[in-house]
């Protein structure tokens, strides 16, 4: 018997979805709330590494994303020119079955847990979100955006970056804009693409990553001195003008952009709440606590460990103080490491193009990191 029976969770993306799976496995009763009144995402790829499919696998949802993903070893490293460097295959995380990577596009991985949830049990209200919370000692009070109310053992803020959990309980906290964009469109997969590629330029960098036997995403990741707006309709334009100096299968590539709606472009920002993860029966998962840059792909999996991890820990603890408590003691330095290594690596990446020497051994941060996170959870 756990600590709780009825849970809110506010936000329908892979966290606030993997933990309202979790918890009804748990037998607990889920309300899930989502802002968006079509609940769409971007259709551009993600990877999931070997600890986010070791997440998965605790909720039965691993082996449905490798078969409708690309499993995949590891990196191979090339220059701008297209010359091979190394092949670096990326650890298997401890204690699971699962292959090092996984790309799959996110369509596909939103179906597959917005289908397992409702299948689940979970009740969805989309268009809606929270408009007030407050708390008494043995509940949470919830007024929503539509003007209904009601009563909850406790409230999972699982609303992003841009968290209006976050702002209501915790204050507002600034994210930092990190100095660079990313730039993601899909495409054919070339037949022989076997493995994810990361191609470093001496401006930026482009990186590929296979989603299935057809698909595959291109990115590139850019300095963005002072975070200019792009003009939408010159996306492709700009993306393309970002790839010209790279040849071989890149400069290939940059010849099927040619639809603005084909990009999508996005300032990368970070934060991480200070302090305590919750406030009574208010706790927050995945980037309304954390929000890291991609460097390390592992926003999405540090969001599944968080929501895997919540249920486990209501179900096990008798207390909700004592759960909650263990949550920001597990989460917190797992979470944190990310932060850090994801800064050295952007720190090292923007002086590498301004022409100054790294402060940090950019693969040696990038080989602890993944490391540590193949370390159980």
């Amino acid at each position: 018997m756990g600590c709780v029976n009825k849970v809110l969770i506010v936000g329908g993306g892979i966290g606030g979805l993997a933990a309202a799976i979790a918890m009804r496995q748990k037998g607990i009763e889920v309300d899930l709330v989502e802002i968006k009144t079509e609940w769409t995402v971007y259709g551009v790829g993600i990877i999931q590494p070997s600890n986010a499919l070791r997440a998965l696998s605790k909720i039965g949802l691993a082996q449905r994303c490798i078969d409708n993903g690309w499993p995949f070893e590891g990196w191979q490293l090339f220059t701008q020119e297209g010359e091979l460097l190394h092949s670096v295959p990326t650890p298997r995380a401890e204690g699971a079955d699962c292959p090092p990577n996984n790309g799959i596009t996110r369509p596909i991985l939103h179906d597959m847990l917005s289908q397992t949830a409702i299948e689940h049990g979970v009740r969805v209200e989309l268009g809606t979100s929270v408009e007030a919370i407050t708390q008494t000692a043995d509940s949470a009070h919830v007024t929503f955006t539509d003007g209904r109310q009601a009563h909850y053992d406790l409230v999972v803020g699982a609303d992003g970056v841009y968290s209006k959990v976050r702002d209501l309980m915790f204050g507002r906290t600034e994210l930092k804009f990190v100095g660079q964009a990313v730039w993601r469109f899909i495409t054919e997969r070339p037949k022989d693409m076997r493995w994810g590629g990361i191609y470093y330029g001496h401006r930026n960098k482009v990186g590929l990553v296979p989603l299935s036997e057809e698909l595959m995403y291109l990115f590139l990741v850019t300095a963005e001195p002072g975070n200019p707006r792009k003009p939408l309709d010159q996306l492709h334009t700009l993306l393309g003008e970002h790839l010209e100096d790279y040849s071989g299968l890149i400069a290939e590539l940059a010849q099927r952009v040619t639809d603005p709606a084909q990009v999508v472009y996005k300032p990368i920002e970070e934060l991480f709440v200070e302090g305590s993860w919750h406030r009574g029966r208010v706790v927050l998962l995945g980037d309304a606590a954390h929000a890291s840059s991609p460097h390390l792909a592992a926003g999405a999996a540090m969001a599944l460990e968080d929501a895997v991890l919540l249920g486990d820990l209501l179900d096990e603890h008798q207390g909700l103080e004592s759960a909650l408590s263990a949550y920001d003691v597990r989460r917190q330095p797992r979470c944190r490491n990310v932060t850090d290594a994801c800064g050295k690596l952007i720190e090292a990446e923007l002086r590498q193009w301004a022409g100054q020497a790294p402060t940090h051994d950019a693969g040696q941060v990038f080989g602890e990191a993944l490391r540590d996170l193949a370390r159980p959870f």
